[in-house]
């Protein structure tokens, strides 16, 4: 499956497609949250867990995850994860999340296997 935002990335993730072609500027920021040591990790995932469930909690109509993803990022906890991961990577990682429903789509992101084609596409396969 190819895939160009986030919210597919998210169902491919979701739906445990073996084999996923990552296109576009996701792809340099799936390799960063791919690339990311486990303790850095550990530190961005519990920032970005909260900030998913902030998101999923408001109303639907409040500007996008996009938009309260920038909001949240703004606060001392937001900047943690910004210090590991950078502000863009921080941002396509909360959407991912917050199109799955649940930060643990990112976890199994992780789990994938990446192979770097080029800067804009990568493929990622299931262990």
């Amino acid at each position: 499956m190819s895939v160009k935002n986030e919210e597919e990335l998210a169902q491919a993730i979701k739906n445990g497609d073996d084999s996923i072609e990552v296109e576009g500027d996701l792809a340099e920021k799936t390799f960063k949250i791919k690339a990311t040591g486990k303790v850095a990790w550990a530190i961005a995932i519990g920032v970005i867990g909260v900030a998913t469930v902030a998101i999923l909690k408001l109303p639907a109509k409040t500007g996008g995850a996009g938009l309260l993803a920038k909001g949240f990022i703004a606060t001392g906890a937001g900047a943690t994860a910004v210090g590991v991961l950078g502000i863009p990577t921080v941002i396509t990682a909360i959407s991912i999340a917050v199109a799955a429903g649940d930060v643990g789509v990112l976890n199994k992101l992780r789990n994938y296997k990446l192979e770097k084609i080029s800067d804009t596409h990568i493929k990622l396969l299931k262990k």
